[in-house]
């Protein structure tokens, strides 16, 4: 199975708004069955409110809009476009009752996703954009300086799509950066009114993912700089504690933690979430720092996916190695939670989005809790009765 390319990710949520709600979604592989005939007008469509789950710790979450310029590179898959952007979203800590709702992303940046799995004018793109988050814009920030989780999502997709582990991660105390690579997702916002669409998704072959992993790193790096410096580029980076940071990343974005780690002292914990390792692990490991493997099934030790064996024997910090029943390469994401609520399961993950969602939660932030907060988390410890879906391997 291939992790890298992910076009066909985002159709998990796009074919389920495009599905009447008492049928199921099929599936062959990796490729959905064609829906059924879909409403072609948005008056004619369901009315279906979307919303993810409401964050579990006791903060207010606030959320910026971030445009990074690197002048020091080119764009790597558009080199004629400049100096390579980047676009985050900064989750922090809030004071209640500060701000306005955040909207989910614009409605373009929907209409793209849907158009990249051939449901433009099949399904509105408004019901995609207006998922109702938790995230508050111009909230004001919560006293004293918090640690940094930076994400990176899969390939091909949007930074959006890591929003509810985003928002919990902030209302538990965190500030977190979603980061959207130029030209790496079906549609991304930037200033100036434009939408980049994914250019690498067309000029990357297979085999040549590595590519991606490099470009991301030197990215990652860029953002924490950007983040931490003297000068931070976001007006709350002072709330940031330089010395606490930590990332993660569904699928390529998984690969790119590890990569970026490797490289840069700074992060001091990872998290890799059901991403391949594209290129090997340096064999001098992570520096003894903590790393976190996340997966699917199919990641299990000993399984098909044999690039976490390798990577798994070169990590020399303290690791788990969980993979949950149940599950899918999405299954880490935003989309099953949107489609659950629409009716629609997925045959090839039958856990239910909302828990899914709520373990992806639970494990990724008590990792975080325990490496970057010192905050000893026995959930880390081995099998949870709690969690049957849950199994563990690991070293202290």
């Amino acid at each position: 199975m291939i992790t890298f390319r992910r076009t066909a990710t985002a159709g998990l949520l796009a074919l389920s708004l495009s599905l009447p709600l008492s049928l199921p979604v099929t599936a062959s592989g990796t490729a959905f069955a064609a829906p059924a005939p879909a409403p072609t007008a948005a008056t004619d469509a369901p009315a279906v409110h979307l919303e993810l789950p409401r964050p579990t710790g006791p903060h207010t979450v606030g959320r910026s809009i971030v445009h990074l310029v690197d002048k020091s590179r080119r764009d790597p898959w558009v080199p004629r476009s400049g100096a390579r952007e980047l676009m985050l979203s900064l989750y922090y800590p809030a004071h209640r009752g500060s701000g306005h709702p955040s909207a989910y992303m614009t409605t373009e940046e929907a209409r793209l996703l849907l158009a990249s799995q051939h449901l433009e004018g099949k399904v509105p793109a408004q019901v995609v954009s207006a998922t109702r988050t938790f995230a508050r814009t111009g909230a004001r920030p919560a006293a004293g300086r918090h640690p940094l989780v930076v994400l990176s999502p899969g390939f091909g997709l949007p930074r959006t799509t890591l929003t509810l582990l985003a928002e919990d991660l902030a209302s538990r105390g965190y500030v977190v950066a979603t980061v959207d690579h130029a030209y790496e997702a079906a549609g991304t916002a930037f200033p100036g009114g434009r939408t980049l669409t994914c250019v690498a998704c067309e000029t990357v072959k297979q085999g040549q993912e590595g590519i991606v992993t490099t470009n991301r790193a030197r990215d990652l790096s860029f953002v924490i700089d950007q983040l931490t410096g003297r000068h931070p580029a976001w007006k709350y980076g002072r709330m940031i504690d330089p010395h606490r940071i930590g990332m993660a990343g569904h699928s390529i974005g998984g690969d790119s933690t590890a990569h970026t780690m490797a490289s840069d002292r700074r992060i001091r914990a990872g998290v890799n979430m059901d991403g391949v390792f594209n290129a090997p692990l340096p064999a001098s490991g992570l520096q003894g720092r903590p790393f976190m493997l996340l997966g699917h099934a199919g990641h299990r030790p000993g399984g098909p996916e044999r690039t976490w064996d390798e990577g798994w024997a070169r990590l020399d910090g303290w690791k788990r190695w969980l993979t949950v029943s149940g599950t899918n390469h999405l299954s880490f994401l935003d989309l099953p939670v949107l489609a659950a609520q629409l009716g629609v399961q997925d045959p090839s993950a039958p856990l239910p989005g909302q828990r899914a969602a709520q373990l992806t939660r639970s494990y990724v932030g008590a990792f975080f809790d325990q490496h970057l907060r010192g905050i000893r988390e026995p959930l880390l410890d081995g099998p949870s009765g709690a969690n049957p879906e849950v199994r563990s391997s690991g070293d202290d």
